[in-house]
C-alpha cells in the first residue's frame, strides 16, 4: 500500500515539475502586451518595432526546439533544460536593463530560445517514461501548463506595469524561471534511455532525416501543426473583428478569451483520463471533427451575417476543447515513432506547431486587411480544420 502511495505521489510530483516547466516559455509569449505603450514611450520606439518584442520571441521558440531537442538525445534531457531555462532567466534579467529597442528584442530572442527548452524537453521527457498511450494521457495535464500560462499573462503584466512599470516584468519572468530551475535541479531526474544515441547519429540533420522518412511522423506531426494553426487564426484575426466590427471592450475581450483556455483544459483534462483506454487515433478524430464543425459552423453564420460576441466566440470555445482532445494524442504519437529520437521528434514538431501558428497569424492579418471580411477568417479556419481532420486519417492509415 505505501509502495503504491509513494509510486503515486512520486509520479504526480513529475507531472507537476513538467507542467511548471513547459509553462515558462508561454508565460513570457503575451506578458508584455499590455506594457507595449510604456516600453513604446521609454524607448522611444514606434509601433512596428515594439511588435518585434513578440515575433522576434515567437520565432525564437520555434527555431531552437530544432536543435534543443536532438541535443537532449546525445546529452541527456536533464542537462539541456537546465541549460535552457538559465539562458532563459540570464536573458530575461538583461531585459530589465535594455536601453534600447534593438537591445530588447535580442535579449527577447534569447530569451525564447533558452525557453522553449521547456517545451520541447517536457513532451520527450514523457515520452522517456511512459508508452505511447500513457504519454497521450500525462501529455494532457501537461499541456494544461501550456494553454493557462499565456491567458494569465496579460492580465500578471498589466498589473506589473501598473505598480512597478514594464522592466519590473522581466524582474518576474527571470524570478519564476530561477524558481523553476531549482526544482527542476533538486526534484528532476535524467530520463532519457540509457546509451541515448551517440555521435554521428546523434547529430540534428542526421535525427532530423531519419524522422521525416517515417510517413507516421509526419502525420502525427502536421495534424498537430494544422490544429494549433486553426487557433492562432482566432488569435491574429479575432481582436479585429471583436474591436473593429463589434466594438468590445478590452475588458470585455479578455472576459471572453478566459472561456477558451477552459475549454482547452476540459479537453486536454479528458485527453488526461481517457487517451490510454480509446487510444491515439480516436481521441484525435474526435477532436478533429468537433474542430471542422465548430468552424464551419462560424463560417456559416458570419455567411449569414450574424456577427456577434457570442457567435464570434462560442465555435471557438469548441476549437480550444477540440484541439485538447486533438494535440496530446499527435504529440504522444509523433514522439512515438523513434523513441530513441524522442527528443528530435518533439523539437522537430514543436517547431513545425510553432512555426504553422506563426504563419497563421500573418496570413490573418494578411487576408482581413485586403478584405477586413470575418468570413474570410473563418473560412481559412475551415481550410485548416480539414486539413488536420485529413492527417488524423493519414494516421490512422500510417500506423495499421
Amino acid at each position: 500500500m505505501s509502495a503504491g502511495v509513494h509510486e503515486r505521489s512520486g509520479e504526480l510530483g513529475l507531472i507537476a515539475i513538467l507542467i511548471a516547466v513547459s509553462a515558462v516559455n508561454p508565460l513570457a509569449i503575451n506578458i508584455v502586451v499590455p506594457a507595449m505603450p510604456s516600453i513604446m514611450t521609454d524607448l522611444a520606439a514606434d509601433v512596428t518595432s515594439v511588435q518585434l518584442v513578440l515575433s522576434a520571441y515567437l520565432i525564437a521558440t520555434a527555431v531552437a526546439q530544432l536543435g534543443l531537442g536532438p541535443l537532449s538525445d546525445r546529452y541527456g534531457r536533464r542537462p539541456v533544460l537546465i541549460a535552457g531555462l538559465s539562458v532563459y532567466i540570464a536573458a530575461g534579467a538583461a531585459c530589465v536593463f535594455a536601453q534600447s529597442i534593438e537591445m530588447l528584442v535580442t535579449l527577447r530572442f534569447i530569451q525564447g530560445a533558452g525557453g522553449c527548452a521547456g517545451i520541447a524537453l517536457s513532451r520527450a521527457i514523457v515520452r522517456d517514461r511512459y508508452d505511447r498511450e500513457q504519454s497521450a494521457s500525462i501529455l494532457g495535464y501537461v499541456t494544461m501548463g501550456f494553454a493557462v500560462a499565456p491567458m494569465v499573462g496579460p492580465l500578471i503584466g498589466g498589473l506589473i506595469d501598473d505598480n512597478f512599470g514594464w522592466r519590473a516584468i522581466f524582474t518576474f519572468l527571470a524570478t519564476v524561471g530561477t524558481a523553476v530551475v531549482a526544482l527542476t535541479w533538486i526534484a528532476l531526474p535524467e530520463t532519457r534511455p540509457s546509451g541515448g544515441v551517440t555521435g554521428r547519429s546523434a547529430s540534428m540533420l542526421a535525427s532530423f532525416a531519419a524522422l521525416v522518412r517515417i510517413p507516421a511522423f509526419w502525420a502525427y506531426a502536421l495534424a498537430s501543426a494544422f490544429a494549433t494553426a486553426v487557433f492562432f487564426c482566432f488569435l491574429g484575426g479575432t481582436p479585429f473583428i471583436a474591436t473593429g466590427m463589434l466594438g468590445m471592450s478590452s475588458t470585455a475581450f479578455g472576459l471572453y478569451f478566459i472561456f477558451v483556455a477552459g475549454s482547452f483544459i476540459v479537453g486536454n483534462y479528458l485527453s488526461g483520463r481517457y487517451a490510454r483506454h480509446v487510444g491515439l487515433i480516436t481521441m484525435m478524430l474526435a477532436g478533429a471533427l468537433i474542430l471542422l464543425i465548430s468552424v464551419t459552423g462560424m463560417a456559416i453564420v458570419f455567411a449569414a451575417q450574424w456577427i456577434a460576441p457570442i457567435t464570434l466566440f462560442a465555435p471557438v470555445y469548441a476549437v480550444g476543447f477540440a484541439n485538447g482532445l486533438v494535440l496530446p494524442s499527435a504529440i504522444a504519437g509523433s514522439v512515438s515513432v523513434r523513441p530513441d529520437l524522442a527528443g528530435a521528434a518533439s523539437g522537430l514538431g514543436g517547431a513545425m506547431q510553432i512555426g504553422f501558428g506563426a504563419i497563421a497569424t500573418v496570413v490573418v492579418g494578411l487576408i482581413l486587411g485586403a478584405t477586413g471580411s470575418a468570413l474570410a477568417l473563418a473560412l481559412l479556419m475551415v481550410g485548416l480544420a480539414i486539413a488536420a481532420l485529413l492527417c488524423v486519417v493519414w494516421a490512422r492509415a500510417a500506423v495499421d
